[in-house]
């Protein structure tokens, strides 16, 4: 590491934060140990749990072998971009001999060597392979422990309900720990190769990791709405059984559901929100570097900026250790959501220690970067509470919609449209909010620093991310838990203490389900300025005049700025339709299997698998086409309208997704709570016509919460990932010649093909 400059107190620290990612993958280890160590209740419990286990793993199997292709061809492609434009001045510094005459950044654009050249190749496609790898990897493990843990909540709601909170709530710490553990330690990695080059390998990690997302987050979310729509309305509405009645055939795969889609794909989608404000942050603070550089300064001075960041994040997983770990509650109180608040807000109050101490330690004396840490932790809070507000069930929100359930379904849905419209309003304020704060820390700096200074707010708001990720994967594994038991037919008492803790995984998925949207938005803002970043270096590089703004006035421009602002309501439509058609086939398997002799009665045991394979199908036929949609679209608008329109785009994409977005994942929520308020017992309980009502309004925000909206989040990042990697590209092609036009066509093709695969009409009764 000596190329980068670094005292040996700072080779020291870099060795210590990977050190911390060690940590945070051994205490996952632990956990997995405690949690494997307890029983998994009677014969008839794990029979289910083999049945669960058995379609998630199956799952996620198919996925994995069905992208192997697309990964080998991307795994090419980003090494063979890095061919286009010359590699950057600091990459040139790291790998190449450079002659002493060769001094100034101008010179060291101008300069080259093929060394630097296959370096960086090699470290975008390898990274490329590293960040979809952990991606997966973090989704598969995080899901494998939760389906471990079902069971053995269940089991333990016999015994104590501290027990099975603890269990519930530390298996989901293990996907929580993998996600802060597996991206420090990759970033780390990359960082201590190649140096103040890092990001060019970077980009590589960040998109590996967001397309595996993507993935994986439709993929799921599309597997468990297919199941979950189905079982509703057949199971509950038309023959009026329970949510996890064993007589209706939808009941496993809505189980299996729950682990794919809320397990593994949160797992994914916050890991990489978590690589890429590590990204966008070294990006930034590399130009920072090189702006103090030419100002004459050297050392600490310089490389500070760049070694911030990564001090910041191991706080961060220091504290998601500890503060997991508090999370305990008594079978006195069973207060299962104070006690994973008193986890969450220890968390943030050690973590704002601690980025005092690297602050006062290391930034001499300058707390800027301090206070934009610090303003994203106070992000995720504000985002927290107001997520909290609009669906949990003690708010007026959900009690206005489930007061409307009294007057049909028609009342309930627009009611839950409303409150969903307005709570995008104040999320997206707040977001603005700690923007705004970002601006006024370097008020007079040049703009990078403001930048770098978002770049940082989004990685304090993810400083809880192991916390998080454990919030969420709690409330699949307390509902697989309550599914079980349902099925099993436990006794009473043991159901009431799995019904406590379904309610607070409500609330909880609801809340990460915000947390992650938001850190989504931020993350494109900070890979947004990485862009303009990324984009002047080449125009520097080729000798043209550098952006200085988007002006939308510009016809051009403000093109690329629709184009951006239509790109999340075509995916959101595309997916809502995806569930339906998926939804259309589950409900004809679940009817038809309930006219069949001794099902209904309890003497036929369904055939389950037929279901599993109904929503594994549907899911994989999907996943493709709104991948290949995803990548082409900003490399069409790039190509065709050129830089600062594709910047354009990138800006509508963000503002028109963060909007859409919280106003699904928020309306679902709680349309959702508000069914579970008369469940128990509101307005004549379950089999009233409010119930009806009820489920209609949950059944139609289904698809918006756990498909559509938290696919928003990869989305976003994957088409600013895309278009920070074709910067060079779009900068050095200007015209439209007969190469670029026949690129944009075979890309137009492929997206139209894509577009007419996700269009395709449904295939109703096409189950024997």
């Amino acid at each position: 590491m000596s190329h980068m400059g670094l005292s040996s107190g700072e080779v020291l620290a870099l060795w210590a934060v990977l050190g911390v990612a060690v940590i945070g993958l051994l205490y996952a280890l632990f956990l997995a140990r405690q949690i494997l160590s307890k029983d998994k209740g009677t014969p008839e419990m794990q029979a289910v749990w083999q049945d669960i286990r058995a379609g998630a793993r199956a799952y996620l199997n198919t996925q994995l072998r069905s992208l192997i292709p697309l990964m080998a061809l991307l795994f090419i492609l980003l090494g063979v971009s890095v061919l286009v434009v010359p590699v950057s001045p600091e990459a040139v510094e790291t790998f190449c001999e450079v002659p002493q005459n060769v001094a100034s950044r101008q010179e060291l654009l101008e300069y080259a060597c093929a060394s630097a050249t296959w370096w960086i190749a090699a470290g975008r496609a390898f990274s490329f392979l590293l960040g979809a790898s952990f991606s997966f990897l973090v989704g598969y493990l995080g899901m494998t422990m939760a389906v471990e843990g079902n069971v053995r909540v269940t089991s333990a709601a016999r015994r104590s309900f501290s027990e099975a909170l603890t269990i519930a709530y530390r298996s989901g710490t293990i996907t929580g720990m993998l996600t802060v553990g597996l991206g420090l330690l990759g970033g780390t990695i990359i960082f201590m190769i190649y140096g103040k080059s890092a990001p060019d390998a970077l980009l590589g990690f960040g998109f590996g990791g967001s397309l595996i997302a993507l993935f994986m987050r439709v993929g799921g979310g599309i597997y468990t709405k297919a199941a979950d729509v189905g079982a509703d309305l057949v199971g509950k509405v038309e023959a009026g059984l329970e949510e996890d009645d064993p007589r209706n055939a939808a009941v496993i795969a809505d189980l299996v559901g729950d682990n794919v889609g809320d397990c593994a794909g949160m797992a994914a989608d916050v890991f990489e929100s978590f690589e890429v404000t590590i990204v966008s942050a070294l990006i930034l603070g590399i130009a920072i570097a090189a702006q103090r550089m030419e100002a004459g300064m050297s050392g600490s001075e310089v490389i500070k900026w760049i070694l911030f960041p990564l001090f910041v994040r191991a706080v961060g997983v220091i504290s998601s250790i500890i503060g997991t770990y508090l999370v305990r509650t008594d079978d006195e109180k069973r207060d299962a959501m104070g006690a994973i608040n008193f986890g969450y807000y220890a968390s943030a109050v050690i973590s704002i220690v601690g980025f005092g101490i690297v602050s006062a330690v290391y930034m001499g004396g300058d707390w800027r970067p301090f206070f934009a840490t610090v303003a994203g932790v106070a992000l995720a809070i504000a985002i927290e509470k107001l997520t909290e507000f609009f669906t949990g069930t003690e708010h007026g929100p959900v009690k206005e919609i489930a007061k409307a359930t009294k007057f049909g379904a028609a009342t309930t849905i627009l009611n839950g449209l409303a409150e969903g419209y307005e709570s995008s309003v104040w999320q997206a304020l707040s977001i603005a909010a700690a923007i705004g704060v970002a601006i006024f820390l370097f008020h007079g700096e040049p703009y990078v620093y403001i930048l770098y200074a978002v770049a940082l707010t989004g990685i304090g708001m993810l400083t809880m991310t192991g916390n998080n990720v454990s919030m969420d994967s709690f409330g699949p594994i307390a509902d697989n838990a309550g599914g079980i038991a349902e099925v099993v037919g436990l006794d009473e008492e043991s159901m009431k203490v799995l019904d406590a803790l379904d309610a607070v995984g409500n609330t909880t998925k609801a809340i990460t389900k915000g947390v992650a949207i938001a850190s989504a938005v931020i993350a494109a803002v900070s890979l947004f300025g990485s862009f303009f970043t990324d984009t002047n270096l080449v125009l520097e590089r080729l000798g043209r005049p550098t952006l200085e703004g988007i002006n939308v006035a510009e016809p051009l421009v403000f093109i690329g700025l629709l184009v951006g602002g239509t790109i999340p309501w075509l995916f959101g439509g595309l997916m809502i339709r995806a569930v339906s058609r998926a939804a259309g086939e589950m409900i004809e398997e679940v009817r038809r299997q309930f006219r069949l002799p001794g099902v209904m009665s309890g003497e036929q045991k369904p055939d389950y698998a037929r279901a599993v394979a109904i929503s594994t199908r549907a899911a994989q036929k999907e996943l493709l086409p709104l991948g290949v949609m995803a990548i082409t679209t900003p490399i069409i608008v790039g190509l065709v309208l050129k830089a600062e329109a594709l910047g354009s785009f990138l800006a509508g994409l963000i503002v028109s997704g963060q909007l859409l977005a919280v106003f699904m994942a928020n309306a679902g929520g709680a349309w959702d709570n508000a069914k579970k308020t008369i469940e128990d017992g509101l307005y004549g309980g379950k089999g009233s016509e409010a119930h009806k009502a009820s489920v209609v309004g949950d059944t139609v925000g289904d698809p918006l919460k756990d498909t559509s909206g938290p696919a928003m989040n990869p989305m976003i990042k994957v088409i600013n990932l895309v278009a920070l990697i074709i910067a060079p590209m779009v900068v050095r092609y200007q015209g439209l010649n007969v190469g670029v036009v026949i690129f944009v066509l075979i890309l137009l093709a492929a997206f139209i093909w894509a577009l007419s695969i996700s269009k395709r009409p449904s295939e109703y009764g096409s189950a024997e």
